[in-house]
């Protein structure tokens, strides 16, 4: 253990013995709601303590604006650290438990489930006026995320995805290049990773094992459909499974396609075609299993026109090592992207590239960077990818409306979408249409049109059963 954590775990046992006679009172409590005391700290419920939720409270903790207040997840063994780091914290499994019991001790709600939970944790804890921190990607599937850009605006709570290289430098340093014509009209995005590093592309597996005692498979299901346990499903290879992940894109989409989205004020892809790659079962037949995700995908998204100046665009991800051809202006021994994942913008005067999260923003050729100096116009979030956790405490605590956020919904959203979008493509390769006794898959042919306003895909409506999928029974997402 580092002795960094060592001292923090003792300070705060310490301040929990302190303060065990007293019940946790969160800021709106002491002077009504909206009340901000000089002093005051902004109380946390944790959904999902685990992994990634587990990294995510330590960064509101480390900002020293913040109390974790609650923790929850549905795996005991997961949220251990957690709950030894935070021993002052009561622990719930059941998130609706916890809304429902100690609405009125908390301020705010982060929240860092598998894909699938989502959408219906933050959007029970905004109808109760909490602000709402959610890991990316936003939502499950495009109807979930619809739901939750309105809920933002209805409900008025500070948002935000967590996505935090929109708080990088270098999204800001690609804008300012970009609005000073350094690069002229983009018209073609490229963004690439090497996800997934988790299984795709296969059948799923029979029963395995008993369910652990420490996991209640029930509420990790949530809105997903009733299914037999199976082993290693949990913590992390549930991202190659549609009922629960996003795949690829859900993973690494938010993160790689922010730049892009931020520099051309991206929205609402108007077409969007996909080939995706497939597992050999044997040396004749290939095999497609529509429960997963694809080991590979090649995915192109269609921008409609904005402006006389920012003419049509088209954002190309790859997936699964799949990668664009480098640039002619980058040296053999030039590292493209981080190697693994990046993104490179083309324009009609110049090209530009970084790497996952905004970082190590560049010029193309290389030697342009020490050549061209453009004046620093946007503000840049303290902290960069730290600080997109305390931009949203602060923000919190200002209360809504007061402070600018790097991924609030109103960011949040379309991005989601278009990702998600990005996923009726691919899922579309697996949808097969009967025709007298005769099954065919047309839409592994097909450039899919999107009607934004109507929700839906307007040549091929088979592939629209993704757009809204039906959560289980007793499993609502309502307004």
């Amino acid at each position: 253990m580092k002795e960094e954590n060592k001292s923090r775990r003792n300070f705060i046992k310490s301040a929990a013995v302190a303060t065990a006679a007293f019940t946790i009172v969160p800021r709106f409590v002491l002077g009504g709601k909206g009340f901000l005391a000089p002093s005051d700290k902004l109380y946390i419920a944790g959904v999902g303590a685990g992994g990634k939720g587990y990294s995510d409270l330590q960064n509101f903790y480390k900002t020293g604006k913040a109390n974790i207040a609650f923790l929850c997840d549905v795996d005991d063994r997961r949220s251990a650290q957690s709950r030894a780091d935070y021993p002052q914290a009561k622990y719930y499994k059941d998130w609706r438990e916890l809304l429902d019991k100690e609405s009125k001790n908390f301020d705010a709600v982060s929240v860092s489930t598998p894909d699938h939970n989502h959408a219906i944790t933050t959007l029970a804890a905004m109808q109760l006026g909490k602000h709402v921190y959610v890991q990316k990607p936003l939502t499950h599937d495009i109807y979930e995320s619809h739901i939750l850009g309105e809920a933002a605006k209805r409900y008025k709570v500070v948002t935000q995805m967590g996505n935090q290289g929109a708080s990088n430098d270098g999204v800001r340093q690609m804008k300012e290049w970009y609005n000073a014509g350094l690069l002229g009209d983009v018209h073609t995005i490229y963004c690439w990773t090497n996800r997934p590093v988790w299984p795709q592309g296969i059948p799923w597996p029979s029963p395995a094992s008993a369910i652990p005692k420490e996991l209640d498979w029930n509420l990790w299901l949530g809105t997903a459909p009733q299914k037999e346990y199976v082993d290693k499903l949990v913590p992390f290879n549930w991202r190659g499974w549609w009922d629960y992940g996003t795949g690829a894109l859900g993973d690494m989409g938010c993160h790689l396609m922010e730049g892009p989205f931020t520099v051309l004020n991206l929205k609402n892809p108007e077409t969007v075609e996909a080939s995706v790659g497939s597992v050999y079962v044997d040396e004749f037949k290939r095999g497609y299993f529509p429960e997963s995700c694809p080991p590979s995908s090649h995915v192109i998204l269609g921008f409609p026109e904005l402006s006389a100046n920012r003419p049509k665009v088209k954002l190309h991800w790859m997936d699964g090592g799949i990668q664009p051809e480098r640039p002619e202006e980058l040296g053999a021994g030039e590292s493209f992207g981080d190697g693994g994942n990046g993104m490179l913008f083309i324009g009609t005067k110049g090209k530009m590239m970084a790497d996952t999260y905004n970082l190590n923003a560049r010029l193309l050729p290389l030697s342009k960077n020490t050549e061209v100096f453009v004046p620093q116009t946007l503000k840049r979030v303290e902290g960069q990818m730290d600080g997109h956790y305390g931009q949203w405490v602060d923000a919190c605590i200002a209360g809504y409306g007061k402070n600018e956020l790097s991924s609030p919904f109103e960011k949040a959203v379309p991005l989601t979408e278009a990702l998600l979008i990005a996923n009726l493509a691919i899922r579309a390769h697996d949808v097969g249409v009967k025709t007298n006794d005769k099954t065919t898959y047309p839409g592994r042919n097909l450039k899919l049109l999107w009607d934004s306003k109507a929700m839906k895909v307007t040549n091929f409506d088979e592939v629209n059963q993704f757009v809204k999928r039906q959560y289980r029974e007793g499993w609502n997402l309502t307004m």
